[in-house]
């Protein structure tokens, strides 16, 4: 099963969006990697929200490069609101359980 994850860093006051089969231990490599362009520059980051997307990786990566294409920071706040009922792109989206870090 592919994953869309969202982390988010409060040093930064940034979000950031990946697509993984495991989000969890892919948090861990953005913690643990400086070289990372993006999420290297911070160390704070949490992994706030963890959708299930499909089987496909392909699904995943469209979904991910959907939202990320939008730069709608609002856009991603409402994907994380507990009310969240996707539509269109985002309607196979569907939040899982994860422990907060």
């Amino acid at each position: 099963m592919y994953y869309i994850y969202f982390l988010f860093s409060e040093d930064a006051d940034k979000y950031y969006i990946g697509h993984s089969q495991n989000p969890w231990q892919r948090l861990s490599q953005h913690l643990n990697n400086s070289g990372e362009r993006f999420t290297g520059r911070y160390k704070d980051w949490k992994l706030i929200a963890v959708f299930e997307v499909s089987n496909s990786k392909g699904d995943a990566d469209k979904i991910e490069k959907f939202i990320k294409r939008q730069k709608s920071r609002k856009l991603i706040q409402q994907i994380l609101a507990d009310d969240f009922a996707g539509s269109g792109p985002l309607a196979q989206l569907k939040r899982v359980p994860h422990e907060p870090s």
